[in-house]
């Protein structure tokens, strides 16, 4: 096939070598600090979403159903209680937002999970089997 090749020369007015090196040398060094802040950034997200995606199913009339309203009552104010933390801990590391969001996910376990196993245990986002679907069907 075709070849191209391309030439770089130092013309007058040009960065010098050790310039060149320097900007590489940055650029790397810059690559790893970016990569941690990318991490920290998405574990920031992740522990949000997890919150309000909480919020919101807990908002359901289906799920307020099989729950107490103290049940309901006393995860609303964790969920709120992880944004306040969240929201005054904008610069926290990755592991402060995932040990953040296991803390959370561990203390509404059993609720996640009363509701779910009355649902013939399909969790969120689960795929239901025809038996569980025609059960749901009689059951509204």
């Amino acid at each position: 096939g075709k070849q191209e090749k391309i030439t770089i020369t130092n013309d007058k007015g040009r960065l010098s070598k050790e310039e060149i090196d320097r900007m590489v040398n940055d650029a790397e060094k810059y690559k790893n600090e970016d990569e941690v802040q990318k991490e920290r950034i998405a574990a920031k997200n992740g522990l949000e979403s997890y919150i309000f995606n909480m919020k919101s199913t807990l908002d359901q009339d289906q799920i307020k159903a099989k729950l107490s309203e103290t049940e309901i009552s006393e995860a609303s104010s964790q969920l709120d209680a992880a944004l306040k933390w969240l929201d005054a801990n904008q610069l926290g590391e990755k592991e402060e937002y995932t040990d953040k969001q296991k803390e959370l996910e561990g203390s509404l376990k059993k609720l996640v999970e009363k509701v779910y196993s009355q649902d013939g245990g399909a969790a969120p986002g689960a795929q239901q089997t025809c038996g569980q679907q025609a059960n749901q069907a009689h059951k509204e």
